[in-house]
C-alpha cells in the first residue's frame, strides 16, 4: 500500500514520531540540496533514475503576488491566468523540488527528492514582503541564493536534455499547481507566459504531456478538502523535513497522490478525464497529449561540461542543444 516514503524506500508508518521526522535534516531526509556547484553532478544521478522511477512529484517556492491584472475579463479563469502571467512574468524562481516514484508508488533508496535553489537576490528582485518572511522562517538561506544560485537557463537546458520533459514515458504529480508550471514553462522557453491561456497549455502539454493535480484530483475525492498539509493530515500522511520547502513539499505531494490514487481511484486513474487539468485555470484548454501546430524552435546555448555532455547529447554524440519544438507564444 502506497504512502508517504522515507530514504531507502522504508513507509512512514516507521517507529519515528512526526517531531522527528520534521527535525530531521533535509539529507536525512533523503532530500539532496543542489546549487550550482553540484547541478551537473546531481542531474546526471537523476538521469540514471528516469528509466525505474517515472513517477516525479513537484513543487516550486517563489517571491509571492505582487500584481494584479487590470481591464475587464470574460470569466474568473481568464482573470486567473492573466494574474498568474503577470506575476510570473516579473517574478523569479526560488526553488523546485522534484520526489521520483516508481508506479507503485515506492522511492529510490537514500535520496528521493532534489531541491534545486536558484539565483535569487533580496537587493534587486521582486517580492512579496510576506513571502520572504514565510520562506525565511521555513528555514530559505537567502544570502546563500545570491551567492550560489543556480541560473535559470543553465537549468533549462539540462532539464531540457534530461528526459525529464518532452516526453510521454514522465507522469508530473503536483499540487493547485498553475504558479509551479508557469516558472517551469517560463524558464525551459526562456520567455513570457503565452497571452492567451489556451497556448500556455499547449506549451504546457508540450513539455509535460502528463501532469496531474492533486488539487483538482481532489473534486472526485469525497470530504477531501483543505491544503496539501490539511489533505495529507487528512489522509494520516506523514510530512518528512520542513514545510514551505520546496523538496520536503514535493515528497508530500507524491505521497498524497499515490494515496488517493489507492483510496479513491482504484489505483486506476482515468488519463482522458483527469490529465492536463490544473486547478483553477481554464478546463476547456486542456490538452492531453502534445501538439505540434504553430510550432517555433527554441534552443538554449548553455554548453556542458564533456563529463555530462556524453551522458544527455543528442543522438549521434552533439553537445550543442538540440533545438526544442514548442508551440509558437507570444507577449
Amino acid at each position: 500500500m502506497p504512502v508517504s516514503s522515507l530514504p531507502g524506500g522504508n513507509q512512514t508508518g516507521s517507529s519515528k514520531t512526526q517531531g522527528q521526522l520534521l527535525s530531521m535534516t533535509n539529507e536525512e531526509c533523503g532530500i539532496r540540496e543542489v546549487w550550482s556547484s553540484n547541478l551537473y553532478e546531481e542531474f546526471y544521478t537523476i538521469i540514471k533514475l528516469i528509466p525505474d522511477y517515472n513517477h516525479i512529484a513537484m513543487d516550486t517556492e517563489f517571491p509571492g503576488v505582487v500584481a494584479r491584472p487590470i481591464g475587464e475579463f470574460r470569466s474568473t479563469a481568464e482573470y486567473q491566468y492573466k494574474a498568474l502571467k503577470c506575476n510570473v512574468d516579473l517574478l523569479k524562481i526560488i526553488q523546485l523540488g522534484i520526489t521520483f516514484y516508481n508506479e507503485k508508488g515506492q522511492t529510490p533508496p537514500k535520496i528521493t527528492t532534489w531541491q534545486f535553489n536558484f539565483k535569487f537576490s533580496l537587493g534587486e528582485d521582486m517580492y512579496a514582503q510576506d513571502s520572504i518572511d514565510l520562506l525565511q522562517n521555513s528555514g530559505i538561506q537567502f544570502k546563500r541564493h545570491e551567492e550560489e544560485g543556480i541560473e535559470p537557463m543553465e537549468f533549462a537546458a539540462l532539464l531540457i536534455s534530461s528526459g525529464l520533459v518532452l516526453t510521454d514515458a514522465t507522469v508530473w504529480l503536483s499540487f493547485h499547481a498553475g504558479y509551479d508550471f508557469g516558472y517551469l514553462v517560463k524558464i525551459l522557453t526562456n520567455h513570457s507566459l503565452p497571452e492567451d491561456e489556451s497556448e500556455f497549455f499547449e506549451v504546457l502539454a508540450e513539455f509535460f504531456p502528463q501532469v496531474y493535480d492533486v488539487k483538482y484530483l481532489m473534486k472526485s475525492c469525497r470530504n477531501l478538502k483543505g491544503g496539501l498539509q490539511e489533505v495529507a493530515d487528512q489522509l494520516e500522511i506523514k510530512r518528512i523535513g520542513p514545510q514551505h520547502q520546496a523538496g520536503s513539499d514535493s515528497l508530500l505531494t507524491g505521497a498524497t497522490f499515490f494515496k488517493m490514487k489507492e483510496m479513491f481511484f482504484e489505483d486506476n486513474i482515468d488519463r482522458s478525464k483527469y490529465c492536463g487539468h490544473l486547478y483553477g485555470l481554464g478546463v476547456q484548454n486542456v490538452q492531453n497529449g502534445s501538439s505540434q501546430d504553430n510550432a517555433v524552435e527554441v534552443a538554449i546555448p548553455v554548453p556542458f561540461p564533456a563529463s555530462l555532455a556524453r551522458q544527455i547529447s543528442a543522438p549521434g554524440g552533439s553537445t550543442t542543444p538540440t533545438p526544442i519544438v514548442v508551440p509558437a507564444t507570444t507577449g
